[in-house]
């Protein structure tokens, strides 16, 4: 079996690492290529039509922290120029709960309201509708941290997180590894999910309030002051639980199922020096 994979950054080379080690060949592609992939702007139709066949896409492409303007390229143009050139090969568009903009700390499942309050949310829902039009896959992950990145723990480490307001807000991840194998899992499964959405998030939301409580525990730190709520995080100000139940009644389970239970194994990885 043949994977085309758009994006070749963090959550890409896990992807990568996957899908080999279950026998499939990979191409990676990325927009400057490098790092045994090959360069593609998928923006770009003509460049898109020069890769490789494929029997499963999967598109992972970051927006090289661009504002509207890179996700209408890379998410919007990206799918559509992908399922127009290998139509009838699944895609596997990796979205984000970002689209999610509830603030009233509920559960959200697939079936919730997703109503962005940014442009950004609303072109990555456009590209999901590409993507389940043709009859892809949309998997929304909540924040990826894993070994050598964790904004969370960094900063609390580092003496530089701050609980915002009371710190009831839910933060909701889910660890690289545990998301590269959902995207396989998915890719696996016959019949193939086709047309179908997924919450990639661990199982355990936890409140800001909980979270720093927990790893004040786990480090022997004291918590962090509280400040103002962050209303220019790059995902949006919100409250909500992402439930992964679908995707778990589909047989998937993450290796760590809460934040917590990775955070001392990634403790060493970080780079505390450059906070």
């Amino acid at each position: 079996m043949n994977l085309l994979l758009i994006g070749h950054g963090y959550l890409g080379q896990s992807i990568t690492r996957e899908f080999r080690d279950h026998g499939w060949n990979v191409t990676p592609v990325s927009l400057s290529g490098g790092d045994g992939s090959i360069a593609c702007d998928v923006g770009d139709r003509e460049a898109v039509e020069r890769l490789p066949a494929a029997d499963f896409i999967v598109h992972c492409a970051a927006s090289g922290r661009g504002g509207a303007e890179a996700y209408q390229r890379v998410y919007v143009d990206g799918c559509r120029h992908l399922v127009a050139t290998f139509a009838g090969i699944p895609l596997l568009f990796t979205s984000s709960t970002s689209v999610y903009a509830q603030i009233d700390g509920c559960v959200v499942r697939e079936n919730s309201p997703a109503i962005p309050d940014r442009e950004t949310g609303s072109l990555l829902l456009e590209a999901e509708q590409v993507t389940l039009d043709a009859g892809g896959i949309v998997t929304r992950l909540s924040g990826i941290y894993g070994p050598g990145r964790s904004v969370i723990l960094k900063k609390f480490l580092s003496d530089a997180a701050v609980i915002e307001e009371d710190g009831r807000r839910f933060l909701n991840q889910i660890h690289r590894d545990d998301a590269a194998r959902a995207i396989f899992h998915l890719a696996s499964m016959r019949p193939m999910p086709c047309g179908e959405i997924f919450n990639l998030s661990d199982s355990t939301p936890l409140s800001q309030h909980a979270c720093y409580e927990k790893l004040g525990e786990l480090f022997s730190r004291p918590m962090p002051p509280a400040g103002p709520r962050d209303l220019n995080r790059k995902r949006g100000w919100t409250h909500k639980q992402v439930c992964n139940e679908k995707l778990r009644h589909t047989g998937w389970q993450p290796q760590f199922p809460s934040f917590i239970a990775a955070a001392v194994s990634i403790a060493p990885t970080l780079a505390l020096e450059e906070s």
